[in-house]
């Protein structure tokens, strides 16, 4: 009787995938997040204690910054920056700073689908985790946690580029600053 391991290699063996390359090496399109961490997080509450004596409800500006900065051949990190200041009418309550990224591996994919990915669906993926984040460091500044409304990414993007788009076609493309990194 043939074990479970044999059935297993004979099967890959009937069907061996038509996108590996010479020695098993595999052509596929892969993309995907390897790791994600706080790279850096502020916390400030420059009015305590007489902060938490206020009336007024603090006015919350909320600020987002996408960059994607090459690790290696196929590793990126990708960075989302959340700048959180909330004021009211006596001064700042609190500010949040955060930069939460993501190492992502991509093997395979074209240059344009490689920066949709970084900056659009990459953000998406790390956006709940950094979400908590600052719910957490705001509830432990002595505040109501503060859940940020969800982003469009994806639609963020497609605006960008048809933004860069336009600006092209009116200067006729020559005009255009080399892309910086940051969306």
């Amino acid at each position: 009787m043939a074990d479970e391991g044999d059935i297993l290699t004979d099967l890959d063996n009937q069907n061996p995938d038509p996108n590996a390359g010479a020695n098993g090496a595999d052509n596929q399109p892969a993309a995907g997040i390897i790791t994600q961490y706080v790279k850096d997080l502020s916390v400030e509450n420059p009015n305590s204690p007489e902060v938490f004596q206020w009336a007024d409800q603090p006015k919350v500006d909320v600020q987002f910054n996408i960059g994607a900065h090459p690790k290696g051949e196929q590793v990126t990190e990708v960075e989302l920056k959340v700048n959180i200041t909330a004021t009211g009418e006596k001064g700042t309550a609190y500010i949040v700073e955060l930069s939460y990224c993501g190492l992502v591996g991509l093997r395979n994919i074209g240059e344009e689908q490689a920066h949709a990915f970084l900056f659009a669906e990459a953000p998406r993926i790390l956006f709940p985790f950094a979400r908590r984040v600052v719910a957490d460091a705001v509830r432990d500044a002595g505040f109501p946690p503060l859940m940020v409304d969800p982003i469009d990414f994806n639609g963020l993007y497609v605006q960008q580029l048809q933004a860069r788009r336009a600006q092209e076609a009116a200067t006729g493309g020559n005009d255009t600053p080399a892309p910086s990194g940051d969306a």
